[in-house]
């Protein structure tokens, strides 16, 4: 399975929305201090944001569909790119009243998410560029 998004922003701007598998548009832009019009998270911050929303998302839908009635989940993610190698710290906030059983094993599911993962397992790029006709 793949995925693709496609950037695209006007001339001269640093906001660009992006088209996601050609169902959902998102939008990032730059802080005013370094020359954007903050309308969007950076680029570099939907990293961190792409992360906790699979988290949580996981842990969710695990206990959906156990039919747990969990109460609402958080997942906090720091993003700390000024290190080599770059370090993410993951809070994971449960409802109270779950076993430990419970708990074992929606941390055993946040672990698989699948950005998760594919961080881990590092990426190779092939990039072309192409000039416009």
């Amino acid at each position: 399975m793949s995925y693709t998004a496609t950037a695209y922003g006007p001339a001269g701007s640093l906001r660009h929305e992006i088209d996601v598998n050609g169902r959902h548009t998102v939008v990032t832009d730059e802080p005013e201090s370094l020359g954007g019009t903050d309308t969007g998270p950076a680029p570099h911050e939907l990293l961190p944001a792409a992360l906790a929303s699979c988290i949580s998302t996981m842990v969710a839908l695990y206990a959906l569909k156990r039919d747990w009635g969990m109460g609402e989940v958080r997942v906090g993610v720091h993003y700390d790119y000024d290190v080599e190698p770059r370090a993410f710290t993951v809070d994971i906030q449960l409802p109270p009243g779950l076993s430990d059983d419970q708990v074992a094993r929606l941390t055993k599911v946040a672990n698989t998410c699948p950005v998760r993962r594919a961080l881990e397992a590092g990426f190779t790029f092939d990039e072309r560029i192409v000039q416009a006709a």
